[in-house]
């Protein structure tokens, strides 16, 4: 994996400057033909995103034929998974089940990721650490939690990413403004639905804190995503515009995982008008609607997908690999994009919230689905059937880690027509 550099994004998407700079000059001074931008999903160091990077980038230099020269670039940005996250495609072990069951606390290892990713809020995070040690059955003590989370989770006045969220509703999720009792008994029922246990019976206090927990973590969650699209609009795509223009005969190739595809797509949107460098863009397990590039949404004629007509600012194809058998998109991401604030019913909740990584683009005229292996257009939106690949990976995520294949490299290598070995 080398000549390699790195970005490092904060939340708002400035970039470090020293490593954008490095970025330009090096791939001018390597003579790289095709350089390879990858953008991980939610995580909870640079250690891990690096790990990714060698994993998928292995098979890459020796699919290579001689003529192309590529480089590598990782992305870095301030995402969170919650160390406790569910495994959906593994069945839970009994001590997982017996450390679920216990009270949630905010533990050593979440406390360290949420300070990397919300690096200024210790003291807010102190408070929610004391109040769900606490545990109290005095309902002011809920309601003051949930101003917290609000007040992790929010963006200041002045942030550029207020304007960058189209797509996950208007103001904030109505999980952050409703009743904090009533939403933390909804979350905690949903939880306990989602990992086979329910209890039909049981301590107020108890569920109502365990719904807290939960609150903490889809509000995160819903940071995460925003934040996503910021990074890409506000900080990658003026980088690749700075590099088209120092480096004019450079092929761009843009892969993102989970909610790095969401990074990678807004990216295409903050790019200036004219730059074309980017020659392909391959979407792993997308994190984000499956609407998301539609000129009008299905159940709202009036409106088009947040990211609708940017792929045609790629001079090749926007590929969407997706698996039927990544459980997260399948069944927690339709739930946590519904209580983001929607006030429809459930009814056709995985129709009107399906992830693109989940069951590929919709409502796109012109896309082409094909399987894995089969032949890439040149153009266009293209959803990958990935299934004989993404099936069942291990911790933490299941099959949405499941993406280190030499077939999805493949991919990679036919969506941006880099030549083959």
């Amino acid at each position: 994996m080398e000549p390699y550099w790195e970005l490092t994004f904060d939340a708002d998407g400035d970039v470090d400057t020293a490593q954008r700079a490095a970025l330009l000059s090096g791939t001018e001074r390597e003579s790289v033909t095709d350089l390879l931008v990858f953008a991980h999903g939610w995580n909870n160091d640079k250690k891990d995103a690096r790990k990714l990077y060698r994993r998928f980038f292995a098979p890459f230099a020796h699919l290579a034929a001689p003529e192309a020269r590529l480089g590598y670039v990782g992305v870095l940005w301030p995402a969170i998974r919650f160390p406790d996250e569910p495994i959906p495609d593994f069945d839970p072990s009994a001590a997982t089940v017996a450390a679920t069951a216990a009270a949630p606390v905010l533990d050593a290892a979440t406390r360290q990721a949420l300070d990397r990713a919300f690096p200024d809020h210790g003291a807010t995070l102190d408070r929610i650490a004391e109040l769900l040690a606490e545990r109290s059955d005095v309902p002011s003590r809920v309601y003051e939690f949930g101003r917290h989370v609000r007040e992790l989770v929010s963006l200041r006045e002045t942030s550029p990413a207020r304007n960058l969220g189209e797509d996950l509703g208007a103001g904030e999720p109505a999980m952050l403004t409703d009743d904090a009792v009533q939403v933390c008994e909804v979350l905690a029922a949903a939880a306990r639905a989602e990992t086979g246990r329910p209890e039909l019976l049981g301590d107020l206090r108890k569920r109502v804190w365990d719904g807290a927990h939960e609150l903490l973590r889809q509000g995160t969650y819903f940071a995460m995503k925003r934040r996503a699209g910021a990074v890409g609009q506000l900080g990658l795509g003026p980088a690749i515009g700075l590099l088209s223009a120092d480096v004019p005969g450079v092929r761009v190739h843009l892969i993102g995982h989970s909610f790095g595809a969401r990074l990678v797509s807004y990216a295409l949107r903050g790019m200036p008008a004219d730059v074309r460098a980017v020659k392909s863009v391959t979407l792993l397990q997308g994190a984000f609607s499956h609407y998301a590039f539609a000129e009008r949404l299905p159940h709202d004629r009036s409106r088009g997908g947040a990211l609708r007509g940017v792929q045609r600012r790629v001079d090749g194809p926007l590929v969407c690999c997706y698996s039927r058998h990544d459980d997260a998109l399948g069944r927690l991401y339709p739930l946590a994009s519904k209580l983001t604030g929607d006030s429809t019913s459930f009814l056709h909740l995985w129709e009107r919230w399906g992830a693109i990584g989940y069951g590929g683009i919709r409502a796109v005229d012109g896309t082409t689905r094909i399987r894995l292996g089969e032949a890439m257009p040149a153009e266009g939106c293209v959803s990958v059937d990935a299934a004989s690949v993404v099936r069942r990976g291990g911790p933490p995520a299941g099959a949405h880690s499941d993406v280190c294949h030499e077939e999805l490299a493949r991919a990679v290598f036919a969506a941006g027509r880099i030549p083959l070995a």
